[in-house]
């Protein structure tokens, strides 16, 4: 059973247009892979003859809203979670409808990768253009663009080369570290689980051997540490009568015991006595794990600080520059305030100046017009009303990311990613 707990996690998301086929792929590899039940797979079969389908549709295995499977469309983030002998998942589905970008913002931010599907017969649309630059701005380490719908352009190698050149080009503008293509048809399993026999000219992998096999190691920041404390842990019992843990999750980096740490804000610095967890003591622990820690110091130590190495610390300030994207029908409000809320550090902000907005087709920057709506991204300066403790989002996306709440509603408005 261990073994299973200690599976690697991969957490993927998927992005296209409408009816790009995302549902039916992601319905394949739960079929092929065989991580779905035999009654799951009768009732989609039932639903499939009642709707004069000619092939069991497999897109009703992630559509599982009602409202989604009467629409036909995919309207909500869906999370779906699977596992083969060799690794776990969790899949966000997100939906291909310009107007959810902020439901793609949001199944997208915590993947290690994405998978962004191209219709064999369209090529590259706006969607493309607009799901390639969020994958880039949200940092994802791995994008894998799946060419789909191969079986009805007779599985065209010049069509899959065309259609790759393109997005290369595109992508050449764009941060985007590690790009992969593959031609599919989810609807007849071509490459998805099972080597297609119709497409002999590629000599990749099939999807499903990706996504068991990618690197995802070094998606993490092993260099730079950082220990937002979450809380402070004081059992008070006879057995752990002075114990004084600092609980969190590892946001970067790798803390050993006996290292050499200063806690911020106060600057104080000490020794790490102990890293705890469940499973007892700990020489080391390393991002995202979730330890307690002890000093050698009595140090005053609260929720929002942050555990750092002495000569390698983040950037301390309460001018903050950020990407934004706009979650919220109310548009943003210069000179507006709003909480903020970054790592485990609670507080208020100020909007003190819309620096552009973004065209999210052309990639330029509209200076002119700042008026941030649902589902733009722009670029915007905060002032916090005490110092957060931060790293740029393209160095470490756990410290380099925040979230602006409507003090009123309470509603999360905005997205944001900080520059530096």
């Amino acid at each position: 059973m261990s073994s299973y707990l200690d599976m690697e996690l991969l957490r993927f998301s998927t992005a296209g247009s409408v009816d790009d086929g995302k549902s039916t792929l992601i319905g394949r590899l739960l079929y092929d892979s065989k991580s779905i039940f035999e009654d799951q797979y009768e009732a989609i079969e039932q639903t499939s003859k009642k709707k004069g389908d000619e092939h069991v549709n497999l897109a009703l295995l992630t559509d599982g809203l009602r409202s989604e499977r009467e629409q036909g469309i995919t309207i909500d983030v869906a999370y779906r979670y699977f596992a083969t002998p060799k690794r776990k998942f969790i899949i966000a589905d997100t939906p291909g409808h310009i107007q959810y970008t902020r439901n793609m913002v949001t199944g997208a931010s915590t993947s290690n990768l994405s998978i962004i599907l191209i219709d064999a017969r369209k090529g590259i649309i706006e969607q493309t253009h607009r799901h390639t630059f969020i994958a880039s701005l949200l940092g994802i380490p791995h994008v894998v663009f799946c060419i789909n719908k191969m079986d009805l352009v007779d599985y065209s190698e010049e069509t899959f080369e065309k259609i790759k050149k393109e997005v290369e080009a595109f992508a050449s503008k764009l941060d985007v570290k590690d790009i992969h293509f593959i031609p599919i048809s989810a609807l007849k399993g071509d490459n998805v689980v099972n080597k297609s026999e119709n497409m002999d000219w590629y000599k990749g992998s099939t999807l499903l051997y990706l996504l068991e096999n990618i690197h995802i190691g070094s998606d993490h920041n092993h260099i730079d540490c950082r220990f937002p404390v979450q809380s402070v842990i004081r059992p008070h019992s006879d057995e752990f009568h002075d114990y004084r843990g600092y609980a969190g999750r590892i946001a970067g980096g790798v803390f050993k015991k006996g290292d050499k740490v200063i806690a911020l804000p106060s600057g104080f610095s000490s020794k790490i006595k102990s890293i705890d967890t469940m499973d007892g003591e700990l020489q080391e622990a390393y991002a995202p794990m979730s330890v307690s820690m002890t000093l050698e110091d009595e140090i005053d130590i609260s929720r929002g600080d942050m555990i750092v190495r002495e000569n390698n610390q983040p950037n301390v300030s309460q001018d903050v520059d950020v990407m934004i994207c706009w979650l919220n029908d109310k548009p943003l409000q210069a000179g507006g305030k709003y909480a903020v809320k970054h790592t485990t550090n609670d507080a208020r902000c100020i909007i003190k100046d819309v620096r552009y907005k973004i065209d999210i087709n052309t990639l330029h920057r509209n200076e002119e017009d700042k008026n941030i709506g649902m589902n733009d991204i722009g670029r915007i300066a905060i002032r916090t009303t005490k110092p957060l403790y931060f790293d740029s989002y393209r160095r470490n996306r756990n410290t380099g990311s925040l979230i602006i709440i409507d003090e009123a509603t309470h509603e999360t408005v905005g997205a944001g990613m900080i520059l530096t």
